[in-house]
């Protein structure tokens, strides 16, 4: 699976282009399909799933796909994997919503979609946005949203990408995401740390890493770390 890593979308034109590269053919010629779940972990969550689905926010879904599908993990357990495997086994890219990474990995794996993954097309693409992004990476440090984060169980990274992520870098209506604030989280993270704003993205295949940027970033790395 390849990997395009973002704080809110396909924001500018220099991800859009990310995006059409890892693809491989044109935008309208790739079906999509939508996961929502993240959102569901706030009280505001049915209005940033809407929102994600409409593509009114998170830049996702409005950019002229072939097909646009939503696959709810939260209902996955209940169906039989023939209803639903076949449809994400056909699908080019996988856009993945903002909202809480803890609570979207605890449903990647309760669905059983975490250990689909692996088996996937080698060409299918994964966009996050925000949470969307962190569940994939490696850890989220020693707490996330003032919650401890476990060291195992379901609640953890997946660790298909060996970094750690902290998006909306320096965003103004979010004084936790102030660069010394995410420097401070980055020092309990085991892996290189970055902190993305909403106009970055990372992407990532074969475990070769590329910024993607027309903002800021910043990546907090401590030598040390792996000694």
């Amino acid at each position: 699976m390849k990997y395009l890593l973002t704080s809110s979308g396909i924001s500018n034109p220099s991800i859009h282009a990310a995006l059409v590269d890892l693809l491989g053919k044109p935008i309208d010629e790739c079906s999509a399909l939508v996961i929502p779940t993240a959102a569901y972990w706030f009280s505001q969550g049915p209005d940033i799933a809407y929102g994600l689905i409409t593509g009114a926010t998170q830049r996702l879904t409005a950019h002229g796909w072939k097909s646009v599908g939503v696959l709810e993990l939260t209902a996955l357990p209940s169906i039989a994997a023939d209803a639903w495997v076949p449809r994400v086994r056909e699908t080019d890219v996988l856009l993945v919503g903002g909202g809480d990474p803890m609570y979207l990995c605890r449903w990647l794996r309760e669905s059983g979609f975490a250990d689909l993954m692996p088996t996937l097309d080698d060409d299918a693409v994964w966009v996050g946005t925000s949470a969307g992004s962190m569940a994939v990476t490696a850890s989220f440090g020693e707490n996330y949203n003032d919650r401890p984060v476990p060291t195992t169980g379901t609640e953890t990274p997946l660790g298909l990408v060996d970094i750690a992520i902290y998006p909306h870098l320096d965003h103004p209506a979010m004084e936790d995401t102030a660069v010394a604030n995410v420097a401070a989280w980055a020092q309990g993270v085991p892996v290189p740390a970055y902190g993305i704003d909403d106009s970055t993205a990372i992407r990532v295949v074969d475990g070769t890493l590329e910024v993607v940027s027309e903002g800021h970033w910043e990546l907090f790395e401590d030598p040390g770390r792996r000694a």
